[in-house]
């Protein structure tokens, strides 16, 4: 799927004035949930007023999505104040709600500004991309990762694990991406995006301290939780760093961060997520 065909999905339709419909690719099995995510914070944007990006979103994941089916996606405007919007947007399939959203949308004004700086990294180019690794391991990997040019951003992993033969590791990692294509200057189009790639990683994160991953047929993973809150304008068609760290986890919950930071060292928006994560019962 290349990043034009990705944007079509992401740019959902409008129906009604607060409803909207959406479309997934017909692969893998479930919907991706960063892309349900994405076309939440598409359908609220699209009704609050354009000098108003968003800066917070809070999200829960009911249940699978049928990419087989369409999304419909109800956006409840619950409050229009003087700075700032506030949207909860439900998505459903079949009348069964499969996902649901608060968004903030703030009208940019000046005032007091700091962050913490950004952690050491490699300079992107100098990191293999995910199509890279993937030449050298195809044999391996084939039989149980879907390669990697169905995900259309490319990625730069720093922090590569191998699933197929998972080792515990730091619950750490960093990854580059960047959309190979330039995109106009539409604030909306670039947080809808990012929103898209913040669902990626986190939840591997949390698995890196234990010998397992999500390739392996007998571990049951999935997204539980989202929260995402956006600093500072950015672009997405020039390279983002994603670092993102594993606190805490316990009772098959792992809690995982993440920060994003522009190749200038500025801090973009920042993530949370809780994951689901566990063995399942070899049968007798």
């Amino acid at each position: 799927m290349d990043i034009d065909k990705l944007i079509d999905y992401l740019n959902v339709e409008q129906i009604d004035k607060y409803v909207f419909v959406g479309q997934s690719p017909a692969k893998p099995s479930r919907i991706f949930g960063g892309q349900v995510l994405a076309q939440c914070l598409n359908a609220a944007g699209r009704t609050v007023d354009e000098d108003r990006p968003a800066h917070s979103l809070h999200a829960y994941f009911l249940r699978p999505g049928n990419p087989n089916k369409q999304i419909l996606f109800e956006v409840d405007p619950i409050r229009d104040g003087g700075s700032f919007t506030t949207r909860r947007i439900i998505a459903k399939q079949d009348g069964i709600p499969i996902f649901n959203m608060s968004a903030s949308f703030h009208k940019m004004e000046e005032g007091f500004e700091h962050q913490m700086p950004m952690p050491p990294a490699p300079e992107p180019e100098t990191v293999e991309t995910d199509e890279e690794y993937w030449e050298k391991h195809a044999e391996r990997l084939s039989n149980v990762l879907r390669p990697p040019n169905h995900f259309p951003v490319e990625r730069r992993n720093v922090h590569r694990r191998d699933y197929l033969n998972p080792q515990p590791m730091d619950p750490h990692q960093q990854f580059w991406f960047r959309v190979q294509k330039e995109l106009p200057d539409d604030h909306r189009l670039h947080q809808v995006l990012l929103a898209y790639i913040s669902d990626y990683g986190l939840l591997g994160t949390a698995m890196y301290p234990h010998p397992v991953s999500p390739a392996q047929d007998d571990v049951q993973a999935a997204s539980l939780d989202h929260g995402l809150w956006f600093h500072r304008p950015f672009r997405v068609d020039d390279f983002v760093l994603a670092d993102q760290d594993s606190p805490s986890a316990f009772g098959n919950r792992g809690f995982s961060r993440g920060s994003f930071y522009n190749r200038d060292g500025v801090l973009i928006a920042s993530s949370v997520q809780e994951s689901l994560a566990r063995v399942r019962p070899k049968k007798a």
